[in-house]
């Protein structure tokens, strides 16, 4: 039975299938819970996915925590950037002194059985003006932690090297050839 990944990114397909090849897009359009706690979002979209589709999938957020913000946007990065646009979100950080932020993975797995697990994995960082035209999502605005670029910048192979997402990834890789 494949394990399909439900989502409707193309980028962030193509990074978990670098880890595990053989997962499958499942585009469907599920309720979200809007909170701020990302496995509430998951565990719901999880349920929901079970309720119209056989098999096992995962759901994966991916967060971005920017500390001058309280914390926010959070799991509403997709919302802020589509009210704020990139550049608006960089200007908005530009005003405060500090720029540090955390970008947080989480993905959702449940098995056919429909037990559920997390893995979680962050990578931290700092908010700038958008710079470079790789990547998709926050990447224009996102310089992680050690470097001079935005995820943008230095483009995929590099992004993926240092990528929350794909190390949540793997420990889930990890967790399913355990069963």
């Amino acid at each position: 039975m494949p394990l399909y990944f439900i989502t409707g990114n193309a980028g962030k397909l193509r990074e978990v299938q670098a880890v595990m090849p053989d997962v499958e897009q499942l585009d469907i359009d599920l309720d979200e819970v809007q909170s701020l706690d990302p496995q509430r979002v998951i565990a719901h979209k999880l349920d929901e996915a079970a309720r119209r589709h056989d098999g096992e999938f995962i759901v994966e957020d991916t967060s971005l925590a920017i500390d001058c913000l309280g914390g926010l946007p959070g799991p509403f990065i997709k919302w802020f950037g589509q009210a704020l646009e990139w550049k608006g979100l960089g200007e908005l950080v530009q005003r405060y002194n500090n720029h540090t932020a955390v970008a947080r993975t989480t993905i959702g797995y449940r098995d056919a059985a429909g037990h559920v697990q997390f893995f979680v994995d962050e990578l931290a960082g700092r908010i700038v003006m958008p710079q470079g035209d790789q990547g998709f999502g926050w990447d224009p605005i996102f310089v992680p932690e050690g470097h001079t670029q935005t995820f943008a910048e230095l483009g995929p192979a590099i992004k993926n090297e240092l990528s929350m997402r794909r190390r949540a990834t793997e420990q889930l890789k990890e967790a399913i050839q355990k069963q």
